[in-house]
C-alpha cells in the first residue's frame, strides 16, 4: 500500500489560475489522476487498510481531502474579487458527468471541519468578507451524498484571529499549545461530539491537526491512550509521503495543493514518484 493523499482548500482562491485557486486546480487534478490509470478511494478505505479493518487492493490509489469547512466545499458562491468558484462537491459531480461513474466508480473527498460556530462566525468576519460562508447547514447533505464524508478538524483551530485566549490561558495561533489533558479534549472531544449530534447516526473517526501541528504530547500520548474517550481512529499532519503499512497512524502524510506541489506537471511527477 503506498496511497498519496491530497488536499486542498477551498478558501485558497487567489485568481483564476491553478496556481492560487484550488478549485481550478481539483478540477484539473481529477481529469489527471485518471488520465494517469490511478484510482480514486475514500480516505477511510486507506485508514482501514492500515489497521487490518479491512483488505482491498489498493495499488495505484489516490485519496482527497479538504481542510477547514467553508462553505466553499459544498456550494458555488462568490469569492471577491475572483467571482464566482465551482465547489469542491460540484467539481466532483461535473467530473463523473464529463467521465461517467466507470472513470472513477469510488470518487470521494473528506473535508475536515472546524465545529465551534462562534469561531467559525468569528473567522468568517475576519478572514472571509463576513458573507456567513462557515456554516454548517451542508454536512449532513455532504455525508449523505456519498461522495463525500465530514470528519474532525478540532473545535475552533486554535486560530489566530479568534478574540481572546484558548482554555486556560492557551495563547492562540498554534496548535502545538495544545499540550495536555484539557485542552485535547475541548479541541478534540468538544469537535466530536457536536459534529456528531449533526451526522447522527453517522460519526467522525478521523481528526486533522490544525496548521498541521503535530504535538508530541497529542500524537504520542492524547491520542493513542484516550482513544476510547475521542474516538478518533488516525490523525493527519502534512508529511508529503505517501501513506504505507509503516505510516504512523497518529501523523499521517498528506500533499497540500500550492505548497507540496504548484501545477498539474508537478503533481504528475509527484503521483509517479508517491505510487
Amino acid at each position: 500500500m503506498r496511497v498519496p493523499v491530497l488536499t486542498y482548500h477551498g478558501v485558497n482562491v487567489a485568481g483564476d489560475a491553478y496556481l492560487g485557486n484550488d478549485h481550478i486546480a481539483l478540477a484539473t487534478d481529477l481529469r489527471l489522476i485518471s488520465d494517469a490509470g490511478l484510482r480514486l478511494v475514500p480516505l477511510s478505505w486507506v485508514v482501514q487498510q492500515l489497521l487490518g479493518h479491512s483488505e482491498r487492493d489498493l495499488s495505484q490509489c489516490v485519496a482527497l481531502t479538504c481542510d477547514d469547512g467553508s462553505d466553499y466545499d459544498y456550494f458555488d458562491l462568490d469569492y471577491p474579487p475572483h467571482g464566482r468558484q465551482r465547489s469542491f462537491f460540484n467539481t466532483l459531480l461535473d467530473f463523473r458527468r464529463e467521465r461517467g461513474f466507470a472513470a472513477q466508480p469510488n470518487l470521494h473527498l473528506t473535508s475536515f471541519v472546524i465545529a465551534s460556530p462562534d469561531a467559525r462566525h468569528e473567522m468568517d468576519q475576519r478572514c472571509l468578507f463576513g458573507r456567513d460562508a462557515l456554516r454548517n447547514t451542508w454536512w449532513r447533505a455532504a455525508q449523505a451524498s456519498g461522495l463525500m464524508a465530514i470528519e474532525n478538524h478540532s473545535w475552533d483551530h486554535n486560530h489566530p484571529e479568534l478574540s481572546g485566549s484558548g482554555l486556560d490561558g492557551m495563547p492562540r495561533g498554534s496548535f502545538l499549545d495544545v499540550n495536555n489533558r484539557a485542552r485535547a479534549d475541548a479541541e478534540i472531544i468538544a469537535a466530536a461530539r457536536y459534529i456528531d449530534a449533526l451526522l447522527a447516526p453517522q460519526r467522525c473517526s478521523l481528526f486533522c491537526y490544525p496548521f498541521s501541528h503535530v504535538s508530541d504530547y497529542l500524537r504520542n500520548d492524547y491520542l493513542p491512550n484516550h482513544q476510547a474517550e475521542h474516538g478518533m481512529l488516525a490523525a493527519f499532519g502534512d508529511g508529503a509521503t505517501p501513506i504505507t503499512r509503516d505510516s504512523d497512524r497518529w501523523n499521517l502524510p498528506r500533499y497540500i495543493c500550492g505548497y507540496h506541489w504548484k501545477s498539474a506537471d508537478q503533481l504528475s511527477a509527484l503521483l509517479r514518484d508517491a505510487t
